[in-house]
């Protein structure tokens, strides 16, 4: 048992390396390649985006995903593991809002439409699915006037959603920096 304790926190210490990582060549890409940054409505803005989404969708919306997972979660009162991980998505909601309304406020700027691609959409839907996600586990399952059995009905769901979600975050992640390689080149 505690060498598997010892291998969960060694995969999650990698994973969390991986997703700082992750978010410093992004932010490194869109400062050093592709101009830095500005909320003036000029490409400067749109490269807001893809920090905040990567950011938000995948690095902390992953680290939600685990924290309320870890072996030092076992046994104990899980609410202050349930506010972290609510809190950590709600932060995760937040940045990607704000991702959103960078790359909203730069097309509408410069005349470009939104909602254009298969990126756009499937980022919008992932985030639409994602408030939906918080708003029902908030409900389930921080509201302490929910019944136990409305709680053990959802949360296969909300696990099985959280998953995809989780998915989908780095598909739309993914696909959207594909989508600017391919508009650079």
């Amino acid at each position: 048992m505690m060498r598997g304790i010892v291998t969960f926190y060694l995969t999650y210490l990698l994973c969390l390396m991986l997703g700082i990582t992750c978010v410093a060549l992004v932010a490194h890409w869109n400062y050093s390649y592709r101009g830095g940054f500005a909320w003036d409505g000029s490409v400067k803005q749109f490269n807001w985006h893809p920090v905040f989404m990567v950011t938000g969708m995948v690095v902390l919306y992953g680290n939600a995903a685990v924290v309320y997972r870890i072996p030092l979660t076992w046994g104990h009162n899980k609410l202050p593991w349930k506010l972290l991980h609510a809190g950590l998505l709600l932060l995760s909601f937040v940045l990607s809002v704000i991702g959103l309304c960078a790359v909203f406020d730069y097309h509408n700027a410069n005349h470009t439409a939104n909602l254009y691609s298969l990126h756009s959409w499937v980022g919008i839907c992932t985030t639409a699915l994602f408030t939906a996600q918080w708003v029902m586990g908030f409900t389930a399952f921080l509201l302490p006037c929910t019944p136990t059995t409305a709680r053990a009905l959802v949360k296969p769901a909300h696990v099985w959603m959280g998953g995809i979600i989780l998915v989908l975050g780095i598909v739309s992640c993914i696909s959207g920096i594909n989508e600017k390689l391919f508009f650079a080149l």
